[in-house]
């Protein structure tokens, strides 16, 4: 059973979420970057919202990526800039997902501008 403060935190956690994303649309030529961060993995996708596709993901788990957690962020964030590109996209919307704009989120999206994508 959960405790009224940690249904507090999740809901502070799915406003921030809903105010982040409500502001941020991606288009088939400017894709939408969403990150999802739990407390052992990350993963980001392309996601087209005006088709309502996923154009790309990548995971440290499909990606088999090592090292700490940021290292791993940063292995993503490059192959998720290499996946888009191979598709074209050179730009997209990057979507924080509520988070703070820190750690492995700021690890992920630094390597994906490192590795040629603009945001």
């Amino acid at each position: 059973m959960k405790t009224k403060d940690t249904l507090r935190k999740q809901a502070r956690a799915l406003r921030r979420k809903n105010r982040v994303g409500a502001k941020l649309v991606g288009t088939a030529a400017r894709p939408r970057l969403v990150v999802t961060r739990s407390l052992q993995h990350v993963s980001c996708q392309l996601v087209d919202d005006v088709a309502g596709r996923t154009l790309a993901s990548a995971s440290d788990l499909s990606v088999k990526a090592t090292g700490t957690k940021t290292e791993q962020a940063q292995q993503v964030g490059t192959v998720m800039a290499k996946a888009a590109q191979a598709k074209k996209i050179t730009s997209v919307v990057f979507d924080r997902s509520g988070h703070l704009y820190h750690g492995r989120i700021k690890a992920l999206a630094d390597a994906a501008r490192a590795a040629g994508l603009q945001f």
